[in-house]
């Protein structure tokens, strides 16, 4: 006579058996994520092809080190166990790491988190400070040992000589530099003595750039009350603190040269200039009265007085002060005093 199981026992059967394969351990598995919505801890949604679904779960401590938000839709890869889940008698893959596929996880997680802070207004440009055109002293977030600091010191120093630049030592790379570098914009907007601030770092992969791509340093730089010059990467390296700083800069000498737009040499110049058009107004002022001095000299002579200089001055002030006292005492429309002489 056969001997029927009972589903309980087909099941741990078939659980002991997943259990045991080798090859259900460790699967590496591509689909189409689907029916997914986010919860607050674990994630439980489903991958599929044009053929076949898999339940697929996500324990809340893997998701929140993923780097990237899960979508409908997103293609994914994948690696976890697959087991039998008894109750229900159905078999899922446990997901212990997972990236999208064809495109790094640091790309997505740049794109959701730049939809995200542009719906904010965090970019909008009526937010952007402007740069001075004089800067006393200039603060900068980057690391001791770097090219960026030295570049800087050099370009500003054959500006304008005498700007002081004040230097916060900064880890801008690997745990805890997003950290870093928010605290040191912080703790230099603290200052009143700062008129602008200049971040970056040199070039690098997306990994070495991503701590200027933190959502905590992008809310530091616009939280900051003094203008922000970004110089992050190189020319073609782009971040999100590029796109929320005041000002992005290329290079760190660009950067220097934002923070130094006026030069000594551009202040000389002007004051040369200015000196120029003072004396040139002065000689002027001269000539004028050189020519009064002249036509009042020749006054003088063909009325036959023989003035000096102080004496014309004299002279030209009692006849002011004359006239002045005849204007007060002959008012406007009076009639002339009837002792004026006649006219015979």
């Amino acid at each position: 006579m056969e001997k029927y199981l009972s589903v309980t026992t087909l099941t741990k059967y078939l659980k002991m058996k997943f259990d045991k394969d080798p090859y259900l351990e460790r699967v590496y598995l591509t689909g189409q994520v689907s029916n997914f919505r986010k919860r607050p801890t674990h994630q439980y949604f489903s991958l599929k092809d044009d053929h076949a679904v898999i339940q697929a779960t996500i324990w809340s401590g893997i998701y929140q080190k993923l780097g990237f938000e899960l979508e409908e839709g997103m293609k994914i890869n994948v690696i976890g166990r697959v087991q039998v889940y008894e109750p229900s008698g159905s078999y899922s893959i446990i997901i212990e790491k997972a990236e999208p596929d064809g495109v790094g996880a640091l790309a997505i997680q740049f794109e959701q988190l730049k939809k995200k802070l542009t719906e904010e207004g965090l970019f909008q440009e009526r937010f952007k400070q402007p740069l001075p055109q004089f800067s006393k002293r200039i603060g900068v977030v980057t690391s001791r040992s770097g090219a960026v600091i030295r570049d800087i010191i050099t370009t500003v120093s054959r500006r304008f000589p005498g700007v002081d630049i004040l230097l916060y030592p900064t880890k801008v790379q690997g745990d805890g530099a997003a950290e870093e570098i928010a605290r040191n914009i912080a703790r230099a907007n603290q200052r009143e003595d700062l008129d602008v601030l200049i971040i970056g770092r040199g070039g690098g992969s997306i990994e070495d750039l991503w701590a200027f791509n933190e959502e905590i340093v992008v809310r530091a730089i616009f939280e900051s009350r003094l203008p922000v010059i970004s110089s992050v990467g190189h020319e073609t390296d782009v971040t999100l603190a590029d796109f929320v700083a005041d000002r992005r800069a290329a290079t760190p000498t660009a950067a220097a040269e934002l923070a130094t737009p006026v030069t000594k040499l551009d202040v000389l110049t002007h004051l040369q200039n200015q000196e120029k058009r003072m004396a040139t107004a002065v000689r002027n002022v001269i000539s004028k009265k050189q020519e009064a001095l002249g036509k009042l000299t020749n006054f003088a002579n063909e009325v036959g007085i023989n003035l000096s200089l102080s004496q014309a001055e004299d002279y030209v002030e009692n006849a002011v002060q004359t006239l002045r006292r005849l204007q007060g005492e002959v008012k406007p429309n009076s009639e002339v005093s009837n002792n004026a002489p006649k006219k015979k």
